[in-house]
C-alpha cells in the first residue's frame, strides 16, 4: 500500500499494531486490514468529511465506520491512548511539567460569558426593516391606480 499524506508511518504502525485487538479469524467475510482501516479513520477525523465520502483507497466506508463505532463503545481508543502515553512516558518523551488539555481555542460571545444584561437596544435589522421601503412593489401595482 502506498503512503498518503496523513497515513501512519511504518514506525507509528509498528508501535500501534501490537496494541490493537486481534483480527477476526479467517472464516466468513474477509476482515478489513487494521492499518488500512486506521488510515481511513484518520482521514475522516482529519478532514471532518462524512463517512460516505471516504476515498476508495481506504476500502468501503461502512466497515470503517462500523469498526470505529465498535472500538469506541468497547473503549479501544481510550486503551490505545493510555498505552501510547505509557510507552512515550517510559521513553522520556512526555514532559509532565507542561499542561495542555487541547490545542484548540474558541471564542465565546459576550453573552455566553455571563455578561450583565443592561438596556437592550433593538437589533439593527429590526430598525432597518421598520424604516426602509418595501423591497418588492409587485403587491402595489393595483394600489397606485
Amino acid at each position: 500500500m502506498s503512503m498518503n499524506r496523513g497515513d501512519l508511518t511504518h514506525t507509528h504502525w509498528e508501535r500501534l499494531q501490537p496494541l490493537l485487538p486481534p483480527p477476526k479469524p479467517k472464516t466468513g467475510r474477509p476482515a478489513v486490514d487494521h492499518r488500512r482501516l486506521l488510515h481511513g479513520i484518520l482521514w475522516i477525523l482529519r478532514t471532518g468529511a462524512p463517512w460516505r465520502d471516504l476515498p476508495e483507497r481506504y476500502g468501503p466506508w461502512r466497515p470503517v465506520a462500523s469498526r470505529f463505532s465498535r472500538w469506541q463503545k468497547a473503549g479501544i481508543w481510550n486503551q490505545l491512548l493510555a498505552a501510547v502515553q505509557a510507552q512515550a512516558d517510559a521513553d522520556g518523551q512526555i514532559n509532565w511539567d507542561i499542561h495542555a488539555l487541547d490545542g484548540t481555542m474558541s471564542r465565546a460571545h459576550q453573552h455566553a460569558a455571563g455578561a450583565t444584561k443592561g438596556p437592550q437596544s433593538p437589533k439593527p435589522s429590526a430598525v432597518a426593516g421598520a424604516v426602509s421601503a418595501p423591497k418588492s412593489t409587485c403587491g402595489l401595482k393595483g394600489a397606485a391606480n
